[in-house]
């Protein structure tokens, strides 16, 4: 299940003796959207940058020309640009992605600080175990948000250490609610795409022979 209280007492209540287990895919979110935040920052500072460079250019009756980087983003658009190649691991970027990183990590070393700690979290899912294998590497995680004093990660490392029992129980069965969230997602595609629902039975009917 989700983090969410009120789901939390329901379960409780309907199933007294489950083994609840904090899904992995809200776990990951928490920490992929701490690095997302530093990068956010950045590009509304590099926004802010830009408009007073701006100002200042046509003040000076000049024409205003960014500073552009070897692969052609000025740092606006590296930032925006750089969006989906840190929620990936290294070896699963492309070469266009390869470059762009090398560029951002070199400009601003706190994103590729973030980024790591964002993939040694990834690990302690994909490479522990077991139940004490996998808090062994979470306490690692947690010493090392310490020691780099990476204050985006502090508010998600401590809502991982409250829901830390049910996080560790993911590595009894590695049981998932994915199925089911990818389900979840095209229903509401599918919902979106026919622009709502007005007959529910007929809804339910293309539901059941598309998907069915």
């Amino acid at each position: 299940m989700d983090m969410s209280n009120a789901m939390d007492v329901i379960i409780r209540k309907s199933f007294p003796n489950a083994t609840i287990v904090t899904d992995r895919f809200h776990v990951q979110q928490l920490v992929s959207d701490a690095v997302q935040e530093i990068r956010v920052a950045y590009r509304r500072e590099a926004l802010k940058e830009e408009n007073e460079a701006i100002k200042k250019s046509r003040a000076e009756k000049k024409i205003y020309h960014p500073e552009v980087y070897k692969n052609g983003d000025t740092k606006k658009q590296l930032l925006a640009r750089s969006r989906y190649l840190l929620f990936k691991p290294t070896t699963k970027w492309s070469e266009q992605q390869q470059e762009r990183a090398k560029i951002l990590f070199q400009e601003l070393p706190q994103l590729e600080h973030a980024h790591n700690i964002s993939m040694m979290f990834r690990s302690f899912y994909e490479n522990s175990k077991s139940i004490i294998d996998a808090k062994q590497k979470l306490n690692n995680w947690y010493e090392k948000i310490d020691n780099e004093k990476m204050e985006s990660f502090y508010l998600p490392a401590e809502t991982i250490r409250l829901y830390e029992t049910t996080i560790l129980n993911y590595f009894v069965n590695r049981s998932t609610n994915a199925s089911a969230e990818s389900f979840n997602a095209k229903l509401k595609g599918f919902r979106a795409l026919v622009r709502g629902v007005r007959d529910k039975k007929f809804f339910l009917f293309r539901i059941a022979k598309l998907y069915g």
